[in-house]
């Protein structure tokens, strides 16, 4: 065996290796909302369940309004997704397409801002909803999160790669702006776009510190916040309850990211093409 080969074995035992480790917790929390809890206590790593049940999806579905809940859920990643596509795009194709003084320094200071930690602009996002009077709603959850800078980035680069032959022949047949992004950019750029739209989603319907800030009321709770209810600070007291919870939270951003796996990973690797 050559030295290349064997480098190569290498290499892919250790991403596979990785792979594993990064869905053990995934199937940890599958096994796990099988069992009953004394089972889960007595075999809580091994990954098949030696007596499955479906008992703890039933108290779910009865101590919690799961419909609600996962309505509030998909209500708020919605409408963060959607606007932050919408202001990704309106952004992306003014940094690209027009010229402007400032315009290199005010496009730096914007993506800057992706390396501020949340932990930053937490209590500044927290006083300026609670004046609004948006404390405990699900607008007030959505509202902070109407823009992006990733996904400015993200669709900018895409937009950098459109042929500047095809814009130009639009502009001598004076197509206007708004023609020009709905008709070339958003259609040629749509890999990038929908690719961010699921990010967005995934990032949204995860998120956990600012809904457990903001939420009070549990009939405004969102998935992340209900699987709260079954952890104590003594390590759950219904620990199998709580790897249901995690399951079915997991469900909808899984599934998406499986469906459109494709885009996410072209987009990511196409991003650095132009600078």
């Amino acid at each position: 065996m050559s030295r290349r080969a064997a480098i190569g074995i290498l290499w892919h035992a250790v991403l596979i290796a990785l792979l594993l480790a990064m869905f053990y917790p995934i199937a940890f929390a599958l096994s796990n909302s099988f069992k009953s809890i004394s089972d889960a206590y007595s075999s809580v790593m091994e990954l098949i369940p030696s007596r499955p049940t479906l008992e703890n999806y039933s108290r779910v579905f009865s101590r919690l309004d799961v419909w609600r809940i996962t309505a509030n859920t998909l209500f708020i990643a919605l409408v963060a997704s959607v606007f932050k596509v919408l202001t990704s795009i309106l952004a992306a194709y003014a940094f690209t397409e027009f010229s402007f003084p400032g315009r290199g320094v005010l496009y730096f200071v914007m993506i800057s801002t992706i390396f501020i930690p949340f932990n930053v602009t937490m209590l500044p996002n927290y006083l300026s909803i609670t004046s609004l009077g948006l404390n405990d709603t699900l607008v007030g959850v959505a509202l902070p999160q109407l823009c992006d800078a990733t996904g400015i980035f993200l669709i900018r680069q895409s937009m950098r790669t459109i042929p500047r032959s095809i814009l130009e022949a639009a502009r001598m047949e004076n197509r206007s702006s708004l023609g020009m992004l709905t008709d070339i950019v958003v259609p040629l750029t749509r890999p990038a776009i929908l690719s961010s739209a699921i990010i967005f989603f995934i990032n949204s319907w995860n998120e956990y510190v600012w809904p457990v800030l903001m939420l009070k009321s549990k009939e405004n709770f969102t998935l992340s916040l209900a699987l709260q209810m079954y952890i104590s600070s003594e390590g759950g007291t219904e620990f199998t309850v709580a790897m249901a919870v995690s399951v079915l939270a997991m469900l909808v951003p899984f599934g998406l990211y499986v469906m459109f796996q494709k885009f996410i990973v072209s987009t990511f690797t196409s991003s650095g093409v132009k600078g």
